[in-house]
């Protein structure tokens, strides 16, 4: 059994929180002080706690600058191997406290602030959730973003900076109602507009074949203008940079409307091309053919790639005389990694500035763009899979859709889409992928070297190190601070499964989370809960296929059980179901008022008292998802098996010590390999059983005749017990499970029932609870998206990482 660390060891060390030296606490506070007055007070004698908040983001915001512009020399003196991440969505959350961890400021600040007389959480509570994402999909490229940074590549963000991000949620008499996202009304400490890197993006107009080649003329012209946004890496002084395109409408307007009279309208008009970055599309796994949309998608492909391009072609740190011509050359110093189907438009467009622009052969054009670009692919809902219109893609994108329509000429047979047709790698998100993957088989059968599996993964530093320090620091006691760094060092904790230091240890840190989640929900939800009860947790989308309604036939299942046997000793659970539903989803708003409903009733039912409860935890996004995930005794993962490509809110449950209910679908699978199946509640259906049953047919009314439970929980909802003054609120809910649910939720409602029943039962042996989360956590190596962009690097970009720390900028170099 390995030795804990001694004292000697543990001083040896920086804290997880970093260092609180006498000079770095002096310098912060002369740093604060100096952004305070010069920069934000100004003329005002007194300063709000925004002034403040803007004070300290700044004082931070310092120490990366410097490392931030080292880095980039540091790229151009090497001239490595460049990774360019296109993505839709990044779904940041808040940047302070994230950058404190990776700079190892946080004691220091901490400190800083106590002696101001400052308070550090309300400071971080006044940041703005940087929301640019719907979930899983945004949050995934903003955990990959910090490992790119923490192991070292030269590593590009490119998205939408846009100027709406996720709505909020505000829940109103039960319902969900959709708030804009103003989160840039204050401004935004953390960016830095680029204007000299602005480029024009063309739209519409029409194509013309000539002798010198082709030309595509006539066209709209929107700017894109670049907004950086500084990503560091975990205490190695490495700082990337996450590009951000804003639209903004050109000034050369048409003098024409001058003259008659027309200049207002030409002004005004500037907002069409301008509504570009205005708004997050709120959809998530469903693709919606708006043009909009597919103008937002071509937007921050064509700016991207000019400035790939751009900065290929240059060499030296800030110059700009390209130096360097031969194409040719782009696939050893370039990876372009398309996130979904979204960034698709990348392939044509590089297509066509090769063809068209630097006069390349098609076959030269389609080497290079094939070794180039890499794809991955993360649902296998066809629902989400994108279609346009020819019509509207023709109108504008007219080059584009000559190069689609060559390369469909050229792959007839293989019909299949133009990201997986062009990309060299095509990396599909969980082993479960291929069982579904009938779309592609024929490609597949053709070329199969070209499919791999990533298995997805998060950032220990956000979603261990920051959001849970007393896990953190629990974990570091035991085994040493660098798995921090290496996650799979997480393994040497199997040693320990039965140290009762340990299993007391981490009890007391889950409480500790716990009754801290209590008072926040009290203050927030003014409702006062049971701290010592299980906390079942299932934040995500608002979805059919994530089964929220499964869980509500549980919940009513529990609450009719302590009805009929009220003086029976129950396991007290506090049963919290967040997430947003997209807004023109029916069916999903009807699940958040269905769980809301559930809650009015079982909340206020005297004889349940607090050994049920049922809370919706509202507007679920990055920063609340930090508090309720360390708290959480329960992750609730229940899709149908075969539905979730992946999923990685079930890593970071898993990383913070709640154990998992869950079918065998997306990352459940391997979580379930690395922790042992016993030590998760795996229950219900597997992918071979739904194809089985699809096979067969589905008949739900077999279940609802059979399983008298199941037929008094759907009766109290068609009934309007849950909806008493509306008592068919809920009829389109239940005609839909009854006869036409594609999850097959009935499926396994007998099997979900008993599995929380040992759940409840193990609940009562804290200890024997105990041993299972640390076996949970000691299996969460693989769930690192560090190992995750290890293999990216090595096995489809052709890089290599490296954990070595550059100088930082007081450093000699």
């Amino acid at each position: 059994m390995a030795k804990p660390l001694t004292d000697q060891d543990k001083k040896k060390q920086i804290s997880v929180r970093g260092l609180a030296g006498v000079e770095n606490v002096a310098d912060l506070k002369t740093n604060f002080n100096r952004h305070l007055h010069f920069t934000l007070v100004k003329d005002r004698n007194v300063a709000t706690k925004r002034d403040y908040y803007f004070a300290l983001a700044n004082t931070v915001r310092d120490h990366l600058v410097g490392r931030w512009i080292r880095t980039q020399q540091h790229y151009y003196e090497k001239d490595p191997k460049r990774v360019y991440y296109l993505s839709l969505e990044f779904y940041m959350g808040r940047t302070l406290q994230n950058t404190m961890v990776n700079l190892a400021l946080e004691n220091a600040c901490d400190e800083a602030t106590y002696q101001l007389g400052l308070d550090m959480e309300e400071l971080q509570d006044i940041e703005e959730d940087a929301g640019l994402g719907n979930g899983g999909l945004g949050r995934l490229a903003a955990c990959f973003l910090d490992s790119m940074a923490s192991l070292g590549l030269a590593a590009y963000g490119y998205g939408i900076r846009y100027e709406f991000g996720i709505f909020n949620q505000k829940i109103v008499n039960g319902w969900q109602v959709e708030e804009a996202d103003d989160w840039l009304r204050y401004g935004n400490p953390w960016e830095k507009a680029r204007p000299e890197y602005m480029r024009p993006v063309h739209f519409y107009g029409r194509v013309e074949h000539t002798v010198d080649g082709v030309q595509w003329v006539d066209t709209q012209v929107v700017l894109a203008l670049p907004y950086d946004t500084p990503v560091p890496g975990y205490r190695n002084n490495i700082v990337n940079t996450m590009r951000l395109w804003s639209a903004k409408a050109p000034c050369d307007f048409n003098l024409k409307d001058f003259n008659v009279g027309g200049y207002i309208q030409a002004v005004l008009d500037r907002n069409l091309a301008e509504n570009i970055s205005r708004v997050l599309y709120p959809n998530d796994n469903f693709f919606e053919g708006k043009e909009l949309r597919l103008k937002q998608e071509y937007f921050v492909v064509a700016a991207t790639l000019q400035d790939i391009i751009r900065r290929f072609k240059a060499s030296k740190f800030g110059s700009t005389d390209f130096v360097r011509m031969d194409l040719s050359m782009l696939p050893d110093k370039v990876a372009i990694q398309l996130n979904d189907t979204h960034p698709a438009l990348a392939i044509p467009e590089l297509m066509r500035i090769l063809l068209d622009i630097e006069k390349l052969t098609w076959e030269k054009s389609w080497d290079i763009v094939i070794r180039t670009c890499a794809y991955t692919n993360h649902t296998v809902l066809p629902e989400a899979l994108e279609r346009w219109p020819v019509d509207l893609f023709q109108n504008l994108l007219p080059r584009h859709l000559e190069i689609i329509y060559e390369i469909n000429r050229r792959h007839l047979e293989l019909r299949i889409h133009i990201s997986l047709a062009f990309a060299h790698i095509y990396n599909l998100q969980s082993e479960l992928w291929f069982h579904a993957s009938f779309r592609f088989k024929d490609f597949y059968e053709m070329d199969p070297q070209k499919f791999q599996n990533k298995t997805n993964g998060i950032t220990p530093r956000r979603w261990l190190v920051m959001c849970n320090p007393g896990l953190a620091e629990v974990l570091a006691e035991r085994i040493g601070e660098d798995y921090i760094r290496d996650l799979d060092q997480l393994k040497k904790l199997l040693d320990f499964v039965n140290d009762d230091a340990l299993i007391r240890d981490v009890a007391k840190v889950k409480q500790e989370n716990k009754i801290k989640f209590a008072a926040h929900l009290e203050e927030h939800y003014k409702v006062k809960i049971n701290p010592s009860s299980m906390f079942d947790v299932q934040v995500k989308r608002i979805h059919e296929y994530k089964r929220q309604l499964l869980n509500c036939l549980h919940i009513i299942t529990l609450y009719n059980r302590i009805k009929k046997e009220p003086n029976k000793s129950w396991t007290p659970r506090t049963i919290m179901i967040g997430g947003k539903a997209a807004p023109g989803y029916h069916t999903a708003k009807m699940i958040i008022k269905l769980i809301t409903a559930i809650g009015d009733i079982v909340n206020n039912d005297p004889v349940v008292g607090d050994r049920l409860k049922v809370i919706f935890l509202e507007n679920y996004r990055v920063t609340l998802a930090e508090k309720v995930i360390p708290a959480a005794d329960l992750s609730e993962q229940i899709s149908t098996a075969g539905t979730e490509a992946s999923g990685t809110g079930n890593m970071k449950f898993m990383l913070n010590g709640a154990l998992t209910i869950g079918t065998m679908d997306g990352a459940n699978v391997e979580m379930a390999e690395e922790a042992g199946e016993e030590n998760l509640f795996i229950f219900g259906m597997r992918v071979p059983d739904v194809e089985a049953m699809e096979k067969k047919g589905y008949d739900a009314m077999e279940y609802y005749n059979r399983i008298p439970e199941l037929k008094q929980a759907m009766d109290q909802i068609s009934g309007g017990f849950f909806s008493p003054d509306h008592p068919a609120l809920f009829k389109d809910l239940v005609t839909m499970l009854m006869h036409h649910d594609r999850f097959k939720v009935f499926a396994d409602y007998e099997a979900y029932i008993k599995c929380q029943d040992k759940v409840g039962a193990l609940y009562k042996n804290p200890k024997e609870w105990t041993k299972k989360v640390i076996h949970n956590i000691a299996g969460c190596g693989k769930f690192s998206s560090d190992r995750t962009i290890s293999q990216y690097a090595r096995e489809i970009w052709g890089m290599e990482p490296s954990l070595e720390k550059i100088a930082a900028p007081d450093d000699p170099r």
